[in-house]
């Protein structure tokens, strides 16, 4: 049960919940309440789930989840997650953490901050903001975007309040969102009383709706003279790209005041996309170090936190506190300018001549014979700090796999798909059709990485380069395919439930001529033909079943 109690304590913190235990059964039933009009709890009756743990034999245990009322289940993205991620996800990663023995290579979840204060906050900010879930015009997820930012602006509040009580402030900060994307972090702080700004090199759709009180500037930040904010006290990096490693020395050369927050995404070094180093490691943890590293080398006391946010990446580095007086700025500026050239620099050595770098704590530099900056160089390097920084494009790429080939896609299909059918040990579903009793081979699932394996390095290069990786061309092949928590599966069609929705009369009408306007991938490829017939199934078995979609095209008026 102790797992289970570890559970019930990482769920109270999200949300205010009311748990009641039965030890003797092994049962924890999670009772959610939320403020009526009264400002009294109320049970959330639809949201209520079970987590029940049985013994079965030996050392061999299960555990498994319970909807009493799966059908009016209300999910927000945070506090109330997707039924589906309670049952395919939450079970095996509780069964994973029961087991596992290894400690974990991040610190606890919101370690810097008041829990129970975080817990208020959230409810407070995530009750006034919600709406924004319903008028989200950009084609980014509205629940994940909106309570994240809600998440992340629920943390910095916090952090900010308790470092004004630790300094004796009255003001509350300024900040700088650099490459603030959608802006909404921003339009929370300012609605709250933080004065600042976000800077990022395209425009989004959403900026408009924020109204005169969000600041928000569409420009091209380069690192250099020219983009220093001495005036302000935090520089926030949220998933900040190429401008992560930059921010830390930013915030060091504007003002010996200024701090910062940075929460990593994408990795990336100063002078480009981020090479790994050490193997023993993994990318991320390899990449928190790095920009950890940077802080160092500023004279930042570097904190690590980690967020409670619907996100993979949710590792913090904060810089709040400086390790050394100001009289010693021009040193520091110095030793800065001296590991951003040592950078650089060994990332021509290691393309040119593949001479080996020092992989040491807070010294992983390449030491090259004369390490000095040249003569002409300043401290700060000029006006550009790095004249060849590449920032992001103001038109973003489209990295959906749509502008790829037909055949290469058809080729990558079919080959995933006979991996998958020939895996073994095979996977037959049994059915009964007309009487008779029929298998269909569905195959094994196998995971990204063992599909990547068996793919052509060229392939994969031109996936992961130009157009999105692997697993966005599964997923926008899914009628063939079914990608859950990392793993790939061959479309079982039989086991798809129709849509819960009440169509309209007209559509009713058309359903029953059902039009077809794509060849069935199963009854051409697969070694059992289809698993459905042909009247139940949404694809064509064979041309001639095939139909030109009727659309209704607008008339243009000539003026």
């Amino acid at each position: 049960m102790w797992f289970l109690q570890c559970l019930i304590q990482e769920l109270y913190l999200v949300k205010r919940h009311d748990s009641k235990k039965d030890v003797y059964n092994g049962t924890v039933t999670f009772l959610p309440l939320e403020k009526n009009s009264e400002g009294k709890y109320e049970i959330k009756k639809c949201n209520i789930y079970q987590i029940q743990l049985v013994y079965i034999k030996g050392e061999e245990w299960s555990v498994s989840v319970v909807a009493p009322f799966p059908e009016d289940w209300f999910s927000d993205g945070i506090a109330y997650p997707k039924l589906a991620w309670l049952g395919n996800e939450l079970l095996s990663k509780v069964a994973k953490w029961s087991v596992e023995q290894k400690p974990s290579e991040f610190k606890s979840t919101l370690s810097l901050i008041s829990v129970a204060k975080y817990s208020k906050v959230y409810q407070d900010l995530k009750g006034k903001y919600k709406e924004m879930v319903k008028v989200w015009p950009e084609v980014t997820d509205p629940e994940k975007f909106v309570y994240e930012d809600v998440a992340i602006a629920t943390y910095l509040l916090i952090l900010w309040e308790e470092e004004r009580k630790e300094k004796g402030l009255t003001k509350k900060q300024s900040f700088v969102d650099l490459g603030c994307g959608n802006g909404l972090l921003v339009h929370i702080l300012n609605n709250e009383g933080h004065s600042g700004r976000g800077i990022d090199v395209r425009r989004r759709k959403i900026w408009d709706m924020y109204g005169p009180g969000t600041h928000l500037e569409e420009s091209t930040i380069m690192p250099g003279d020219a983009h220093l904010f001495p005036d302000t006290d935090w520089l926030i990096g949220n998933h900040s790209d190429e401008l992560t490693p930059w921010i830390p020395v930013i915030a060091a050369r504007s003002s010996y005041s200024c701090c910062y927050f940075v929460l990593p995404c994408c990795f990336f070094d100063f002078y480009g996309k981020y090479r790994r180093r050490q193997s023993k490691k993994t990318q991320y943890r390899e990449y928190l170090d790095f920009v950890a590293q940077v802080g160092f080398v500023c004279g930042f006391n570097v904190e690590e936190d980690c967020l409670r946010i619907p996100s993979t990446k949710r590792v913090s580095l904060i810089g709040k506190n400086r390790t050394y007086p100001p009289t010693e700025h021009a040193l520091i500026n110095k030793q800065i300018a001296q590991y951003i050239s040592n950078r650089q620099t060994c990332a021509v050595v290691l393309c040119d001549r593949k001479v080996a770098c020092n992989h040491k704590d807070h010294s992983d530099v390449c030491k090259e014979v004369d390490s000095e900056l040249p003569e002409n160089e300043t401290e700060t390097a000029g006006t550009i700090w790095m004249p060849g920084f590449q920032p992001r494009e103001k038109v973003e790429q489209i990295r959906n796999c749509a502008s790829l080939p037909r055949d290469f896609v058809d080729d990558v299909v079919l080959s995933v798909a006979n991996l998958l059918l020939n895996a073994a040990p095979q996977k037959s579903c049994y059915d009964m059709h007309d009487g008779n009793a029929n298998t269909w081979n569905q195959g094994e699932s196998l995971s990204l990485k063992e599909v990547a394996e068996h793919l052509n390095k060229e392939i994969l290069k031109r996936l992961k380069s130009e157009y999105g990786g692997l697993q966005t061309l599964l997923k926008n092949n899914h009628q063939v395919f079914e990608v859950l928590n990392g793993r790939v599966h061959i479309r079982d069609w039989r086991k798809e439930k129709p849509s819960r929705k009440t169509k309209p009369e007209v559509k009713r009408r058309l359903s029953s001529e059902a039009f077809k306007t794509r060849l069935c991938w199963f009854f051409i490829h697969h070694p059992d033909g289809c698993s459905l017939p042909s009247e139940s199934c949404p694809y064509a078995h064979g041309t001639e079943e095939l139909r030109q979609s009727q659309k209704i095209k607008k008339k243009k008026h000539i003026q």
